[in-house]
């Protein structure tokens, strides 16, 4: 999930997101993994074509008449350095169609950036959504995947990638809409190579808040998704976005000297340190970015004493254990881990900036949201379909009916993206909701 945003300049909103653990000591890093994870460490990606499946080993599924696995397979990063990403794929336990099963992607919300904190590491990762802010919660973090018993029931496969970095080894990127979205594009990939998948070429992505970022992230890499480098080919008929963030669209374009940038670092430090949660989310962007691109140097950012702290805390906790870190430390005082004048700041706006990979979507994409949602705000995927509209794209933004939270969206959600879906596998053509369309 994303923290709440206030706006910058005239018409500019930013805003960041938000939305397993099991024995065997990783010393290096000094948290724990299961083997499974730990092992991917050894694993070469290099030389191998995206979406190869370089591991796998059996999950639990708490869906009757399905199977699961978690995988790690090759993805790349937004700079093209190859990765190895792991994920859950479930899969229906019934004879696949002649030509493969119809395959989704499901990109899950903010969950932390420590390398334990990707949800197929949970005991039982395969069943439907299971969020930690619902009173239906049983974990600290969000996992699973929605609509679970539909879908299995009418014969999908799922593959939810835990996106690089939070399982597989490296630092995760956080908010970074191009590398995430890589990793869900390359997911589908692994599904098609996974032979007990049986998955055909025929593919949808659907993902929420981090990843409602991450679906139109994918959407915006035609390119990418139809280049050769593959292991199998796939066909994206169409994106659910559920209240996806888009940080980069909403920073203001003319900024061309580091006085203007400075500002607007400055702005969007005020604006995400009314309390700590939102000040967690602030810092995990900054520093994703870092991850992301090596001219980005946290100290740019953050003191000296917190940036000899940072990437300890970072590398070890998930995102509620984040929060509660700084407010332990720092209690109302979190904002002295700022610099009192940022440095570098305008090759940092440039790096938010890019997280957008381009705006037109390469096929049909639906964005739905709550009217309620204080977490992200509306502007941010009005904007986005604003100028996606402007660019020709096939796209609709849907207002859901009630009262909505940002945590009731996929749930509200779920009987309209299903059909869609479905009408996207049988070939009917979507309606644009474009203005003059």
């Amino acid at each position: 999930m994303w923290c709440r945003s206030g706006v910058l300049g005239a018409t500019t909103a930013v805003a960041l997101l938000s939305g397993a653990v099991v024995p065997a000591l990783r010393a290096e890093s000094q948290v724990y993994l299961a083997p499974f994870y730990v092992n991917t460490t050894r694993l070469n990606p290099g030389g191998q074509p995206l979406g190869k499946v370089l591991a796998s080993e059996p999950a639990v599924s708490t869906v009757p008449g399905s199977k699961a696995w978690r995988i790690a397979y090759v993805s790349s990063d937004g700079a093209d350095r190859r990765t190895v990403v792991t994920a859950l794929i479930a899969v229906p336990d019934a004879p696949a169609p002649a030509g493969g099963r119809k395959l989704l992607a499901w990109a899950h919300g903010t969950t932390g950036t420590a390398r334990r904190c990707g949800p197929s590491q949970m005991e039982q990762p395969a069943q439907p959504l299971n969020q930690y802010m619902l009173p239906s919660g049983t974990s600290y973090s969000d996992f699973g995947l929605p609509a679970m018993k539909e879908l299995i029931s009418q014969g999908y496969v799922i593959v939810a990638t835990d996106y690089q970095g939070l399982g597989g080894p490296g630092d995760h990127q956080y908010a970074q809409n191009v590398s995430n979205g890589r990793d869900v594009i390359n997911a589908l990939r692994a599904a098609r190579d996974f032979a007990p998948a049986q998955a055909g070429k025929n593919a949808i992505v659907y993902g929420w808040s981090q990843g409602g970022g991450a679906t139109i992230g994918a959407a915006g890499q035609g390119a990418y998704a139809k280049a050769s480098d593959g292991v199998a080919p796939v066909d994206i008929l169409g994106f659910v976005a559920m209240a996806p963030q888009d940080a980069g669209i909403q920073i203001p374009g003319g900024i061309t000297t580091e006085a203007e940038a400075g500002r607007l670092i400055e702005a969007l430090n005020n604006q995400f340190s009314s309390n700590v949660f939102n000040f967690t989310h602030l810092v995990m962007m900054y520093w994703g970015l870092a991850a992301a691109d090596p001219g980005l140097k946290i100290s740019d950012l953050l003191t000296p004493q917190a940036t000899s702290q940072i990437n300890a805390i970072m590398q070890r906790k998930c995102i509620h254990e984040l929060s509660a870190s700084f407010s332990y430390t720092y209690a109302n005082g979190y904002k002295q881990m700022l610099k009192d004048t940022p440095t570098n700041a305008l090759a940092w706006v440039k790096a938010i900036q890019k997280q957008s990979p381009g705006l037109k979507p390469m096929a049909p994409l639906v964005i739905y949201w709550g009217n309620q949602d204080d977490v992200v705000p509306p502007v941010m995927h009005k904007l986005y379909f604003e100028a996606a509209c402007k660019q020709g794209a096939v796209i609709s933004r849907n207002e859901l009916p009630g009262n909505n939270t940002h945590f009731s969206t996929p749930a509200a959600a779920q009987p309209y993206y299903l059909s869609w879906m479905e009408d996207r596998f049988n070939g009917k053509p979507s309606l644009n909701g474009c203005p003059n369309t």
